[in-house]
């Protein structure tokens, strides 16, 4: 894709920081029958194990693309077709004649049980329940549907590996666990990536508490260009739950993301840094000369990312923070660009009104807003179109508000 306008053009794929295919070492999101998404991690010469749902070798999905769905016989996998839509004829059958008993499906568990034991495929354990059903040919076609589903969801032995894209995997942790990602839903954080302008190459702050999803979208736009840089509270690098879930290629995210916190981010401190040179004049063996310039490696690149940080000129700050927002961009107003854009999340609606009110009268932002995502699910289906009926509460509440040069940088928070 190409990026950028006259000779300045560059060559961009958004998929350079991710592999093509399942690699060993990937952690993978996979569907099951039943609909559920479960997490696993793909070490190599192992077994996979599904529960119900059968198990396999871990080597047969070494090298496979993303997005297909496999059946699992005798702990191998075999590669399903995608399943086109189908139209469903209408009748003039109603399901208010059906009596669902215990008398409707004869077969019983202990009979089911023995099929699956015998190696029947699961197509004709419910074909077998089909063809015993008394009132299955009341059933209208939709209804029917439900029913093969219901039952496939049950006996089938198969998964799908989902491809790891930043809306999957925000989906997939938002489903888990809201609160972790601090209510980013997946069209709020694509509403946040907009509103911060993330394009390849860019130069950007990030403050994220929300398990890293914020940082990941990031690292998913820039491509392996760019620079971000995160302010945590911790003295160790962060660890980004959501970035394990992208299988970001190493290569393409160490030379452009750096992390300080918050004591490092402030210029009057001076980092305490262990002597990298050894005590008597010489190394005593091998194992100290690595120790000690492992330090030296540590220490240069913690005071290299010091000095970008106070020689400013980033295009972007985006906060999804406990701490208050305010006290945020008060400390990193200065390292920011003139139209550089700031955004703050907050699953609290109060938190950016206050944001809102205490910049609004201030003269170094222009047009300080707070906005708030809706997002509906639709069943999109022939002849069957229709929003569902449960929906997310909200993805929480964005502020955004741009960067102005002003005379005298006191003059902004006085």
């Amino acid at each position: 894709m190409d990026v950028g306008e006259g000779p300045s053009r560059v060559q961009y794929a958004p998929s350079s920081t991710r592999e093509d295919t399942i690699q060993v070492g990937h952690t993978l999101l996979v569907k099951l029958p039943s609909g559920d998404i479960r997490s696993i991690k793909l070490e190599k010469d192992t077994t996979v194990n599904l529960g119900k749902f059968g198990s396999f070798f871990a080597n047969e999905l070494v090298g496979q693309p993303f997005g297909l769905t496999y059946e699992i016989t005798d702990k191998k996998l075999k590669v399903l077709p995608p399943r086109p839509m189908q139209e469903v004829e209408d009748t003039e059958a109603t399901n208010e004649l059906i009596n669902d008993g215990q008398l409707v499906q004869p077969l019983t568990v202990e009979e089911i049980e023995a099929l699956k034991k015998a190696g029947l495929h699961a197509s004709e354990i419910i074909k077998k329940q089909i063809e015993q059903h008394a009132n299955y040919s009341l059933k209208t076609e939709y209804s029917k549907e439900k029913y093969k589903k219901r039952k496939e969801m049950k006996y089938s032995k198969s998964f799908s590996v989902i491809e790891p894209t930043m809306h999957n995997v925000c989906e997939y942790w938002f489903n888990k666990d809201q609160n972790r990602l601090r209510d980013i839903r997946p069209d709020t954080l694509a509403q946040i990536m907009s509103l911060a302008n993330i394009r390849p190459g860019g130069r950007y702050i990030a403050v994220d508490d929300a398990s890293g999803v914020v940082v990941s979208a990031i690292l998913d736009r820039l491509g392996g260009r760019g620079r971000l840089l995160t302010i945590c509270d911790i003295e160790s690098p962060p660890a980004y739950p959501v970035l394990v879930q992208m299988n970001f290629r190493k290569e393409a995210v160490s030379p452009i993301m750096s992390s300080l916190n918050w004591a490092t981010a402030d210029e009057e401190y001076t980092p305490i840094i262990a002597s990298t040179e050894p005590p008597a004049g010489k190394f005593k063996s091998d194992g100290q000369r690595a120790r000690l310039n492992k330090r030296k490696v540590a220490s240069d690149a913690l005071m290299q990312t010091r000095e970008e940080l106070f020689s400013g000129e980033f295009e972007g700050l985006i906060i999804a923070s406990e701490y208050d927002p305010y006290s945020i961009i008060e400390k990193l107003y200065p390292y920011l660009a003139g139209s550089a854009s700031i955004v703050v999340h907050s699953p609290h609606v109060q938190v950016v009104a206050n944001l809102q009110n205490q910049l609004r009268d201030l003269p170094g932002y222009l047009g300080p807003s707070v906005t708030e995502g809706w997002l509906r699910q639709y069943q999109v289906l022939p002849g069957r179109t229709h929003p569902m009926m449960n929906g997310s509460g909200s993805g929480g509440f964005i502020f955004h508000v741009i960067k102005m040069w002003v005379t005298h940088l006191s003059d902004v928070f006085s």
